[in-house]
């Protein structure tokens, strides 16, 4: 039996959930605002409603050298006038804001009172009680300002969120916002309600997370103006080339940080870690795409030809690699490729592994009493044995500090050849694996290394370093084994 059709009908909105407190914002601009008390947490607050065009009128008796800085400098902008008197009712009169940083009670109370009868919001910093607001963790973009609250539960969890949203939005949005405001009503003067104004503006937003100043489009509004109308419906893809560093997440740049947020789809190597992943927009489709050394790996040209093909069909593609994309990540053959295909392509820096090692072992890869240059090398070739045609009288060289990439299988041969070439097999050497990672540390002569690595777990990528200046690392109380093994720092 056939079920009677039904016809559409609108849906009840959604209820909005509960809010602990109202986020307003209060215009602020040429009002007088009263600040009561000379303390660092008084000046933050001044300096606060300045920066919001208040009037301010400090009351305070005694001053923080932090409050005596702020006087000496101003605020950025509306005004800071001291009075070295108590404050009293009258000073409340017309005031569009009260604050005090009080300790005793009594005070603390007669304040609240006297502005909440004067007309004015009140808050007494730390004193929930007598709080008509509160003030949150802040983030500056302004035009742009986002404004961050807890409820006074966790006050320092405020402020790592505020720090989360920091990293996400980079400061240009200021300017793009600022830019809104003189464009907004040339493109309701020159484009049609609807899906052009609608379009003009899902662009102006797409170019604002793009990390580049209105400035690069045009040296003026009306240019800028144009310039964005006459781009095409579909957004313009590009490739991010982003170096995920050795693998630890806090590493990362503020732009990878921001790329991975902004990425339609993330296409990663198989040494990138979780944590760094996980930092990643969630909605981001996600490859592996799997270059490892001894592996079975995607063939390049057809990491190349999905790249280019992604970017195409308008999507925002990370290219995500372990350490940093241009030392031996393949980023010259995959920025070649991508410009043939007319892709525009973006290289954000990461942390290489070997400047991952140096920070980890706490050791100087240039110590100017033994060391005067660095070299890093590629320890195998595509056929899984030492590269031909590497300088070996170079590397040998007493006064440079070496670093072998993806070297775990040729350790021997390199410690073999840099001997055969001058090299003291008494020479310092180390072995990491997983840099950044706490995973298995060597450190003993180069003569050893060949036999060290045969004790390795194989399927941990290391680093390997030679030269005099890991010879410090040995006697570093902590950080590595005096004698030449293996260490598991989770044992």
């Amino acid at each position: 039996m056939l079920q009677p059709l039904r016809k559409p009908s609108e849906a009840e909105p959604g209820r909005l959930g509960r809010l602990s407190k109202l986020p307003v914002f209060f215009d602020l601009k040429d009002r007088r605002a009263i600040l009561v008390g000379g303390t660092p947490g008084a000046a933050w607050k001044a300096e606060l409603l300045a920066a919001a065009g208040a009037r301010v009128d400090i009351y305070a008796l005694d001053l923080s050298a932090e409050m005596e800085a702020l006087l000496s400098r101003d605020a950025a902008d509306g005004s800071l006038v001291l009075h070295r008197s108590r404050w009293s009712d009258a000073v409340l009169k017309d005031a569009a804001l009260a604050v005090a940083d009080l300790e005793d009670e009594d005070e603390a109370q007669a304040f609240a009172s006297a502005a909440r009868e004067a007309g004015a919001p009140v808050n007494v910093v730390d004193n929930p009680a007598y709080c008509d607001f509160q003030f949150g963790s802040v983030v500056n973009r302004s035009p742009v300002v986002i404004g961050i609250s807890t409820d006074g539960a966790a006050p320092i969890l405020g402020q790592a969120i505020r720090r989360k949203i920091e990293t996400l939005l980079h400061p240009s949005v200021a300017f793009w916002a600022a830019y809104a405001k003189h464009l907004r009503e040339r493109v309701m003067q020159r484009l049609q309600p609807g899906m052009a104004r609608r379009a003009f503006w899902e662009r102006f937003a797409d170019l604002a997370f793009q990390g580049r100043g209105p400035e690069s489009y045009g040296d003026d509004v009306e240019t800028v103006l144009e310039q964005i109308a006459s781009e095409p419906t579909q957004r313009a893809g590009r490739v991010t080339l982003v170096g995920a560093g050795p693998g630890d997440a806090e590493l990362l740049t503020l732009k990878a940080m921001r790329a991975l947020q902004s990425a339609d789809v993330i296409l990663f190597d198989d040494l990138v870690s979780e944590d760094v992943l996980e930092l990643a927009r969630r909605e981001a489709q996600r490859l592996m795409v799997g270059k490892r050394g001894g592996r079975a790996s995607c063939a390049q040209g057809d990491i190349n030809d999905l790249m280019t093909r992604l970017a195409l069909q308008g999507k925002q593609v990370v290219r995500l690699k372990s350490g940093d994309p241009m030392i031996f990540g393949r980023a010259g053959e995959e920025i070649e490729h991508l410009e043939r295909a007319g892709v525009p392509v973006d290289v954000v820096p990461g942390i290489t592994a070997g400047i991952a090692m140096a920070s980890v072992l706490g050791t100087s890869l240039t110590h100017r009493d033994v060391a005067q240059s660095v070299r890093f090398v590629t320890g195998c070739a595509k056929t899984g044995q030492l590269p031909e045609g590497l300088d070996w009288q170079g590397l040998a060289d007493p006064n440079t500090t070496t670093i072998f990439y993806m070297a775990g299988g040729t350790a021997g041969a390199i410690a073999g050849r840099l001997i055969a070439a001058g090299c003291s097999p008494d020479l310092s050497a180390v072995m990491v694996s997983n840099v950044s990672r706490d995973d298995e540390r060597w450190t003993g002569s180069l003569v050893d290394l060949g036999r060290a690595s045969e004790c390795r777990d194989p399927a941990k990528p290391v680093i390997i370093g030679v030269g005099r200046v890991f010879g410090r690392v040995s006697h570093a109380k902590g950080r590595m084994p005096e004698q030449p093994v293996l260490l598991d720092a989770t044992a």
